[in-house]
């Protein structure tokens, strides 16, 4: 599977639970990186540690120095950021803002 050029946009922002659900292309199991690195891309973030969880990909991130975690299931085809602490939930907030369609 071929992941193609779009852009990612904000499904679901859960301040309290401290989740951003991204809307995009579909993904498998093969073509989470490069769909991820898209995403990261168009957020302008980068990848500080890569892990893989049976079927989740699970990345470690950084955006202008807030370390968020990238997670991916593809049986569900889901993508989302998660904080790591409450105190980074206006980045968060914001990041929403930049995924608007």
């Amino acid at each position: 599977m071929t992941v193609s050029s779009t852009s990612f946009v904000c499904r679901e922002l859960d301040l309290e639970q401290g989740l951003l659900l991204i809307g995009g292309p579909e993904f498998d199991f093969d073509s989470f990186p490069a769909l991820a690195e898209q995403f990261l891309k168009q957020i302008d973030a980068t990848v500080v540690e890569r892990e893989l969880n049976a079927d989740l990909h699970v990345w470690l991130v950084d955006f202008e120095g807030c370390r968020l975690m990238l997670k991916g299931e593809h049986y569900a085809g889901s993508l989302w950021l998660e904080w790591l602490s409450p105190d980074d939930s206006e980045t968060l907030a914001f990041l929403a803002t930049l995924l608007t369609g």
